[in-house]
């Protein structure tokens, strides 16, 4: 079983706290049994392409939803930015692409999906999208893909960007967990979370908070603004008088809810193992 760090403790939604050994392990049986038995059925798809012998023709993309955390940092869920959470399937079978089996380690996002699969059937790309195409690394003529990934979870005020070593996650913590995993704890206040994905990768010790490492806190800061800037729907609304901090607030409310403009000008604070 993972053990998960003294960090986790703040975090923890009620509904895990008091689960049994017994009812731990089988939340994940059962986890693994759906995984076999989706698996099962994407072999009947494919088994079916070869018997109308269409499998030389046809493009195979397998994604899913996000990860799930199997009680990895104490907790049964995905509305996370932990690794388990956020790495998601992207399998593709294309007959004239590469030996079965090879893998790639190019950060994509799957934004950048339907591009992709544009180009591998050769239909013109579309310009509204966001996304851009990953076949190059799929061909083998690139090593990399976008130097940093992105990603957003509004109903918890939860952003992330990611590069191949550092990972940095941001809350304006203007309320507690949603959807039913509130943790009883209140909200927590702005957060910022920072770990080194090759000496941490279980993401057990966060690093924000040490003065050798506030360069690459910033760098990682102002990447998550510059994606909000490019592809958020109200970022020619957002105020430009605003510091940067009050700028990724403004950007992780959702909009359904409104903008706590109490948290904009409120001092950083966060969170490590010292602190409860």
């Amino acid at each position: 079983m993972p053990t998960g760090s003294q960090e986790d403790d703040r975090w923890v939604p009620q509904k895990f706290k008091g689960l049994s050994e017994a009812e731990k392990r089988g939340i994940i049986a059962s986890y693994y049994s759906s995984t076999e038995y989706l698996d099962k059925n994407i072999g009947l798809v494919l088994n079916a392409l070869d018997d109308l012998q269409l499998t030389d023709n046809t493009l195979v993309i397998y994604l899913s939803d996000n990860g799930y955390l199997l009680y990895e940092h104490k907790r049964f869920e995905k509305h996370t930015m932990w690794e388990e959470a956020i790495k998601q399937p992207l399998i593709i079978r294309h007959p004239k692409m590469g030996e079965a089996g090879e893998r790639r380690a190019a950060l994509v996002e799957y934004v950048d999906v339907v591009p992709s699969l544009l180009e591998l059937i050769g239909v013109k790309p579309l310009a509204s999208v966001q996304g851009q195409s990953f076949v190059p690394v799929l061909e083998g003529k690139m090593d990399s893909h976008r130097s940093f990934a992105f990603s957003q979870y509004l109903e918890d005020n939860l952003a992330m960007v990611c590069t191949d070593k550092w990972k940095y996650m941001f809350t304006s913590g203007s309320r507690d967990l949603g959807i039913g995993y509130q943790t009883g704890l209140g909200p927590p206040g702005m957060v910022h979370r920072l770990y080194d994905l090759e000496t941490d990768p279980e993401e057990y010790q966060n690093l924000a908070h040490l003065p050798e490492n506030q360069a690459i806190l910033l760098d990682l800061q102002n990447k998550m603004l510059t994606r909000f800037m490019k592809t958020h729907p109200d970022a020619a609304t957002c105020p430009k008088e605003l510091s940067l901090e009050g700028k990724l607030v403004w950007f992780c409310e959702p909009r359904d809810v409104g903008t706590d403009q109490s948290l904009l000008d409120k001092p950083v604070r966060v969170f490590n193992s010292s602190i409860d």
